[in-house]
């Protein structure tokens, strides 16, 4: 495969989402396909310091602006360093979140405005857009549900703590990109257990590529 694609995985607080990706990944390089794994915020040096600021619970209050701001410069320096040479070399590039996320955290969770979040986000990702999007939908408070159970501390970060409104904003706006792009944007239910939405993953992504670019799971 000489071009690359670009896909992203997507979801409120406790989707499932860094799990699928991973095994999304693993699935791939079984097919002898060259598979980058990166994340959001993060991905670089640069991006994992402002991960670092963006999550900790412990940090001073951080408004909407400056969060806003500080995960767009993470994002330029993402796609310039990790996503558009990956996507040169040929890869399958997976990021666990991508300029979606901003729309629902930054737009919809913060209530920014989301023509100029949108705005930014295009100058931030250079107009770089996933080839494929996987949304993993699942009800806000599941999805919380799910946080507290796996850690013995309960929420452990700044966007895991905030409120059940919070995060049901947040789902709305992932359910408003979907609607704006279903070409782009899938959604797959994530409200059963890892190997079924894995599955219904590997269906979704297998019809992609072999669509889109010629790849056969043999």
């Amino acid at each position: 495969m000489s071009e690359g694609v670009f896909i992203t995985v997507e979801g409120v607080e406790g989707s499932g989402k860094s799990t699928q990706a991973r095994l999304l990944a693993e699935y791939l390089r079984s097919m002898e396909l060259r598979v980058t794994e990166t994340r959001e915020p993060g991905g670089t040096e640069i991006g994992e310091a402002i991960r670092r600021v963006l999550l900790s619970p412990s940090r001073e209050e951080i408004s909407a602006e400056t969060e806003l701001l500080l995960i767009l410069a993470c994002r330029a320096d993402h796609v310039e360093r990790v996503i558009k040479p990956a996507l040169e070399r040929g890869d399958v590039l997976i990021s666990d979140r991508y300029a979606d996320a901003t729309v629902a955290y930054q737009g919809f969770g913060r209530g920014l405005d989301l023509e100029r979040v949108e705005e930014l986000n295009e100058a931030a990702t250079d107009g770089l857009s996933p080839d494929l999007t996987l949304l993993l939908d699942l009800e806000a408070e599941a999805g919380l549900a799910r946080v507290e159970g796996r850690s013995r501390r309960g929420r452990t970060d700044r966007f895991e703590c905030e409120t059940l409104e919070f995060h049901e904003r947040v789902r709305e706006g992932y359910r408003y990109v979907a609607s704006r792009q279903p070409d782009r944007v899938k959604v797959i239910p994530a409200d059963n257990g890892i190997e079924a939405v894995q599955e219904r993953i590997r269906a979704v992504v297998g019809e992609f590529l072999e669509t889109k670019v010629g790849v056969r799971d043999n």
